[in-house]
């Protein structure tokens, strides 16, 4: 039913647990395969997509333009669904995913539906509250999705939209704005963020917000990306 992208750097750290959590979804024939889009990881994240049998495809530019071609690798699910590589999925998440699916394609509505996940985060304390609810209220508020929550579409519906913006740093948020509010479903499942320290610290999170504010006033994807550069979200 589904096909799975997942788009990586020198995820290694994260991976192996991502992966497990789709492998009881696999196991039910729910997950149909994997596609792994590189940018150029060189640490072990091909090591580990390789042993849990993903499609390995290498790409390169805006982040628009890797989940594209994992969109475009992906041949044997009628959904597909985009996640983090650090995003790891609640237990029996497909069952509620799954309730989901029959219940849109059972109304005639599967091309023309979406759906999406509940961030959270692993860590605990007050910063990773705030976090959450930052994220909550930028998809809810503002429409403005964030990679941490995923996405699940038809292929159908997602051919219909023309996919992500190769061009945009914030495809994403672009695409669910296509898709609109009223098209989306904020599902009950987690998708717990791992912790792995970041680098780049306060310059990539001016950047991240500079380009939701460009974002929001409607600036071209294109546009937004030579401005902060590429993969800010």
């Amino acid at each position: 039913m589904f096909s799975v992208v997942i788009s990586t750097l020198n995820n290694e750290a994260t991976l192996v647990e991502v992966l497990a959590a789709l492998v009881p979804a696999s196991a039910e024939g729910v997950v149909r395969e994997v596609i792994v889009v590189d940018e150029g990881s060189c640490d072990l994240t091909e090591t580990i997509a390789d042993a849990a049998g993903c499609r390995w495809v290498n790409a390169s530019g805006q982040r628009g333009a890797r989940l594209a071609a994992g969109a475009t690798a992906a041949r044997r699910g009628d959904w597909l669904l985009f996640l983090e590589p650090d995003m790891v999925l609640d237990p029996d998440w497909f069952r509620e995913v799954s309730k989901f699916v029959e219940r849109v394609e059972r109304i005639g509505k599967g091309d023309c539906r979406a759906a999406c996940f509940r961030p959270a985060n692993e860590d605990t304390g007050f910063r990773a509250r705030i976090s959450e609810v930052g994220v909550w209220m930028r998809a809810r508020v503002l429409a403005i999705a964030h990679p941490r929550q995923g996405l699940l579409l038809s292929r159908r519906f997602y051919e219909t939209l023309q996919g992500h913006d190769r061009a945009s740093p914030l495809a994403d948020a672009e695409i669910v704005r296509r898709i609109g509010r009223r098209r989306m479903t904020h599902l009950p499942v987690r998708a717990v963020r791992r912790h792995v320290p970041e680098t780049g610290g306060g310059r990539s999170v001016l950047r991240g917000w500079l380009a939701i504010a460009l974002f929001f006033l409607r600036v071209p994807g294109a546009v937004i990306g030579r401005v902060v550069g590429p993969s800010a979200h």
